[in-house]
């Protein structure tokens, strides 16, 4: 369905900047096979023309939706017609300073690792075309800066389309503390990299409320559904500040913890205090927020919680249900 109305808009915009005069509903209904099926389908009766204009009306706000000039022209013998004017619907000429073309080529080279980098890279090359700088390479091997984000979990990709399209989704999600994953209903609304791992912001149909999950947490195939979205999306969907909130970066309290040595390096930048116990252990005061206690089970037999009695329980908990699974 989505590939035969993509293409049946393309045929449209094409007759429509093809043409030299406006043309009218019937000569664009008899020029586009899905239009003419269209017609067809209702014996070319009242019923198949109400069809057609229903669908031309729906096609024709789309592409000005999309950004076509679409310019609607009366005749004299009063017939409308339409057409969409290439010198209105090109864009203006490219021009990119060195610093500029520098951002492209930074933002290019994140997705080398991703089914991006076709399109990146194909779009570099557009814009060398169009008037990039020559002296500046976008590919530059000797760059102070080599950002990187892999994408390694395979919903990163039809996550990122159904987020685009507006497209609700289920998968099967396995909790930090639970032992086998669950099904899960949502309306993604964004995808957003933090400290190393993706992360889907959007609405959790079964639980009626927003909600974060950790791509590499999510098994299985992501499988679209169809129908629209319940919630409404907001203006700024706000996933790093709501996954640090859950992470413990907005904490207002401190845990105490043991450590062994030369290990858990990330707990080691977060701590606000560290003393040396001896035997292989030392001591880390951190800070304390909602979800320390699924970081620190990642840390294994390496982490070993003193205080708070609430934090060791969770932690506790999680380790045996892990251990259950």
């Amino acid at each position: 369905m989505a590939i035969a109305k993509a293409e049946r808009l393309m045929n449209l915009a094409l007759c429509l900047l093809g043409t030299r005069r406006p043309l009218s509903k019937r000569e664009l209904r008899d020029s586009i096979e899905a239009y003419v099926e269209t017609f067809r389908s209702g014996h070319g009766g009242p019923a198949s023309e109400d069809s057609f204009n229903r669908m031309f009306e729906r096609d024709k706000d789309d592409l000005r939706e999309l950004g076509l000039v679409i310019e609607t022209v009366e005749s004299l013998d009063g017939e409308i017609g339409y057409l969409a004017r290439r010198d209105s619907n090109r864009l203006p000429p490219i021009t990119l300073d060195a610093e500029e073309a520098a951002a492209l080529g930074l933002a290019a080279k994140v997705w080398q690792q991703a089914r991006l980098a076709g399109a990146a890279s194909g779009a570099l090359q557009k814009l060398r075309a169009a008037g990039l700088p020559e002296d500046v390479d976008p590919y530059e091997a000797h760059s102070a800066l080599e950002p990187r984000i892999p994408v390694h979990e395979a919903a990163f990709e039809p996550l990122m389309l159904a987020c685009r399209d507006r497209r609700p989704v289920v998968f099967d999600y396995r909790k930090a503390t639970a032992a086998h994953p669950e099904p899960r209903h949502v309306e993604p609304w964004a995808l957003e990299c933090w400290r190393g791992h993706w992360y889907l912001a959007g609405f959790d149909r079964d639980r009626g409320a927003e909600r974060v999950f950790r791509l590499s947490r999510i098994t299985g195939k992501v499988r679209s559904r169809g129908g629209r979205f319940t919630a409404q999306v907001p203006d700024v969907v706000t996933v790093r500040e709501t996954v640090a909130s859950w992470a413990g970066e907005t904490a207002d309290r401190s845990a105490l913890i043991r450590l062994r040595t030369d290990a858990g390096y990330p707990l080691r930048a977060k701590a606000t205090a560290v003393r040396e116990l001896g035997d292989g252990w030392d001591e880390l005061e951190i800070p304390y927020g909602h979800g320390l206690d699924a970081w620190l089970v990642e840390f294994g037999p390496d982490v070993v919680v003193l205080e708070p009695a609430e934090l060791r329980a969770d932690v506790v908990d999680r380790l045996r249900a892990v251990a259950k699974g």
